[in-house]
């Protein structure tokens, strides 16, 4: 395994959402960014980002990366059957609802991938940022990759002359079997998301506005992606929590 201050390029993510019980969001990410981080990172994965949902008080949304498919088994099998999962797992199982939206995904290309530094991460107890993410997720039917080029050689390169570049990806569904069926992944999914990081929400609105006047973008560019989704894009409006190394 890596040092820790030198984690590998990651070219598996996991981007998973839990609907949590009423009232337990804080609790349940004081539980996680004290326990499940760096026990997580122990096995050979690497904890991307936690966040809460700007529109959900209820729902605690993360990602997670690993080098390779073999990787993402021989870790989630040793933290999943590991002494902290043992002794915290029943608490973090208690606080949620639902665990089971998870998107299994890849960077667009091999030369698309990302790496972090897990050096970067604050400590335990630093607090939560006012920096905001949005995530974006486009849905398109199984086998059709006309929606995920148009994102990938139209929107990207508007999205990187008026703003910011995302922070992670983007992102496409990794085709691989989940082989550790313990934890379910959402099947037959065809999905682009894009994450991008602004100092603040009003950041944001201003460069979705700016790269949605722009003619080209609103004139045939997302006429052209809206034409082959499955159903609109979902939005996730995300705040960082004190440890997130994406923020």
């Amino acid at each position: 395994m890596p040092p820790p201050h030198l984690v590998d390029r990651m070219s598996v993510i996991e981007l998973r959402q839990y609907t949590l019980r009423p009232g337990r969001r804080d609790d349940f990410v004081e539980l996680f960014d004290q326990e499940f981080v760096e026990s997580q990172e122990g096995t050979g994965m690497t904890v991307l980002g936690q966040f809460r949902d700007v529109d959900d008080p209820d729902r605690f949304v993360w990602l997670r990366g690993f080098r390779d498919m073999t990787t993402r088994h021989r870790a989630l099998t040793a933290f999943y059957g590991g002494p902290v999962w043992a002794r915290h797992g029943p608490r973090a199982n208690d606080a949620m609802i639902d665990s089971d939206d998870v998107l299994l995904l890849r960077p667009f290309s091999a030369d698309t991938g990302f790496a972090v530094s897990a050096a970067a991460r604050p400590p335990v107890g630093a607090p939560s940022t006012e920096r905001f993410v949005a995530a974006t997720v486009w849905s398109f039917p199984p086998g059709r990759d006309d929606g995920i080029a148009r994102i990938r050689d139209g929107l990207l390169p508007a999205l990187r002359e008026t703003g910011p570049a995302p922070l992670l990806g983007p992102l496409i569904t990794e085709p691989a079997p989940n082989t550790f069926p313990r934890l379910p992944v959402r099947a037959g999914q065809n999905v682009a998301v894009l994450l991008a990081s602004y100092p603040d929400e009003s950041a944001y609105l201003r460069h979705l506005a700016d790269v949605r006047d722009r003619p080209r973008v609103r004139d045939e560019i997302l006429p052209a992606i809206e034409r082959e989704q499955t159903a609109a894009p979902r939005v996730l409006r995300l705040r960082p929590t004190g440890r997130s190394l994406l923020s």
